[in-house]
């Protein structure tokens, strides 16, 4: 196992995030809670442009459980069709909406434990809503944050969960609303899982990877401006009348 950042290092680690990223945002385009939730619950297996090309127009409309009743199935369906697994998503967005009206007065609640009982809705799902609708420091963990909490030291885990709770133990609590932002960004950008960018890693000093790749095995247009411009076009909302976040099927 890759040997254990410092906690010195961790603060380190962090402030150069900030510092490069200083206001990260979620790519998500979404309205309001309820709006976020279904984005969320899109995403799963999908990339985030694909859900905004999708919701962009649904959410000018349907932006309530009870829209999203009257809409229907049917029509939520053909909404959301270019959207990977579309039909089993658009039932379990129906069930939700139904659920909420039903039991938390049209409302997203703002517990854990209530948002994993919504069909489609699993433990990272619920830490995006928790995170960025309710500013609760909660980090959702998923395919990049595992990849870099392992790969550099900050938070091995064999698994998701146990990642997650080594990251709640180990950020530094000043870091931790906008961590899971920050750990996304570079794992997609800089990090990456074939031949990470480390000759342009603002943290390859602090990481602990035995195998950092070298400014030959980089692409060649990488660099610290474009990599930073790449994540600041994802933090930024596609368009300003939507606020804009990080993603089930089966649940996530």
């Amino acid at each position: 196992m890759v040997k254990l950042l410092k906690r010195e290092e961790i603060e380190e680690f962090f402030a150069r995030l900030k510092k490069h990223i200083p206001d990260p945002k979620t790519a998500l385009q979404y309205k309001n809670p309820y709006t976020l939730l279904v984005a969320v619950a899109l995403s799963a297996q999908a990339t985030d442009k694909s859900v905004n090309k999708a919701t962009e127009p649904l959410f000018e409309t349907v932006d309530t459980p009870e829209k999203m009743l009257a809409l229907g199935e049917a029509k939520l369906t053909d909404a959301i069709k270019t959207i990977g697994l579309y039909r089993g998503k658009a039932k379990n967005v129906i069930a939700l909406s139904r659920i909420l009206i039903e039991k938390h007065g049209s409302m997203v609640p703002k517990d854990r434990a209530a948002l994993e009982e919504l069909p489609g809705v699993g433990r990272k799902t619920a830490n995006v809503v928790l995170n960025v609708a309710f500013g609760e420091p909660t980090i959702a963990v998923d395919t990049h944050i595992f990849r870099v909490s392992n790969r550099t030291g900050l938070a091995p885990g064999k698994d998701v969960l146990a990642v997650e709770l080594g990251l709640e133990k180990r950020v530094p609590d000043k870091y931790r609303l906008h961590a899971h932002h920050w750990l996304i960004l570079h794992g997609r950008y800089t990090c990456v899982a074939r031949k990470p960018l480390c000759p342009t890693c603002v943290v390859r000093d602090l990481c602990n990877f035995p195998d950092k790749t070298h400014l030959m095995a980089a692409r060649p247009d990488a660099n610290r401006s474009t990599l930073r411009g790449a994540a600041l076009r994802e933090a930024r909302p596609e368009k300003p009348r939507l606020k804009t976040a990080s993603r089930k099927t089966a649940k996530r």
